[in-house]
């Protein structure tokens, strides 16, 4: 029976890219001229961790990682910025993670989208990701339709397909 996978994963390798640019711009930038910011990227827990002196230059460096996952084509959305934000002494420090896999929310959301459709194919979750099965391609394809117009808040990719 044909199927897919729906997941979303952040490539590694351009997300270093991305964070190494985006620290090089920092460096060039004449309104970073004399500034102590940091940006680093921890790769086992895939957070980016962002040191600086004030709130418009944490903006402008947000901005500027954001930009440069544009272009090594990533999508910003699978970024957490969350609120933890916290000084010391004349610096702020921000965390940044960064989200991989389907979480339950969100595939609890595909599935009731996909069963709303009236589609005929099942979807599944599967650790963090959800497969969809059907017996036509045709479906399978009008899923992946569906879910390319859906808005989840999460990058999603659909990947293994199989027929």
């Amino acid at each position: 029976m044909p199927s897919f996978d729906i997941v979303n994963k952040v490539d590694a390798q351009l997300l270093d890219n991305a964070i190494n640019i985006a620290r090089k711009e920092i460096l060039n930038r004449f309104d970073f001229n004399g500034s102590k910011s940091e940006l680093n990227l921890d790769k086992k827990t895939m957070t980016v961790h962002i040191l600086t002196e004030n709130d418009m230059r944490l903006d402008s460096i947000i901005d500027i990682i954001r930009n440069r996952m544009i272009k090594q084509k990533l999508d910003p959305l699978c970024l957490d910025f969350g609120k933890e934000q916290y000084a010391s002494g004349a610096m702020i420090k921000k965390d940044i993670k960064v989200r991989e896999g389907v979480d339950k929310d969100v595939a609890r959301k595909i599935i009731k989208d996909i069963k709303d459709s009236k589609l005929k194919v099942q979807a599944q979750l599967m650790d963090d990701q959800v497969r969809v099965s059907g017996k036509k391609i045709d479906d399978l394809q009008a899923a992946i339709a569906l879910m390319r117009r859906g808005e989840y808040d999460l990058p999603l990719q659909f990947v293994n397909m199989k027929s």
